[in-house]
């Protein structure tokens, strides 16, 4: 931390402001392969809720590297950076009183640790889109497993570099056979047993 500067505290605390929302804040941290599903499940999660009348938001790994983090590489580096500025930025959320989303591949069981240590481990709920490798290279919408099978993509999670599978995630969707609707759905049940 920088010596020159100080936390400033405010008066309007996260307890106000979910006071006045009706609602607690957390993150859904979603992680998986690419093409796992993520973001597609993470958006139909945060429809779900915001019909329901909360307050939402969700970050997602490409728009997030289109702008904070453009600068970033895939490096193992600069992918725990991505994520440490992700977290950073998902626990302000979480102090407005919000419910957010992060849907980021995250494939290192250490990062994701630092992740959930700077949000809070109360505040985080690891959600594990369990779809198996040659599923997401079916769905390769992007065409990217293709890329990196022909070595024109380094470092890609799954291919040439590892993915390190939750080993305790508060959910678990294997979304080989289930629909987005049937996937988001175990994620809103949790949230309402749980919240």
């Amino acid at each position: 931390m920088n010596n020159n500067t100080v936390f400033h505290h405010y008066n309007i605390t996260r307890q106000d402001r979910e006071k006045q929302l009706g609602q607690r804040g957390f993150v859904l941290w979603f992680t998986g392969l690419s093409g796992s599903g993520k973001s597609t499940i993470a958006n139909a999660v945060e429809q779900q809720l915001f019909k329901s009348g909360y307050k939402t938001y969700t970050l997602d790994g490409d728009n997030i590297r289109q702008g904070i983090n453009k600068g970033l590489t895939f490096t193992a580096e600069d992918r725990a950076e991505n994520l440490r500025r992700i977290a950073e930025v998902a626990k302000l959320f979480v102090d407005s009183g919000q419910i957010c989303m992060a849907a980021f591949v995250s494939p290192r069981l250490a990062d994701r640790k630092i992740v959930k240590d700077i949000i809070g481990e109360k505040d985080f709920i690891e959600v594990f889109v369990d779809t198996p490798l040659e599923v997401c290279e079916q769905r390769d919408v992007k065409g990217l497993y293709a890329k990196a099978r022909k070595g024109e993509i380094k470092n890609f999670t799954g291919i040439s570099a590892p993915y390190e599978a939750p080993k305790h995630p508060e959910v678990q969707i294997k979304t080989e056979n289930k629909s987005i609707e049937e996937s988001a759905k175990e994620v809103f049940d949790y949230i309402k047993s749980n919240f």
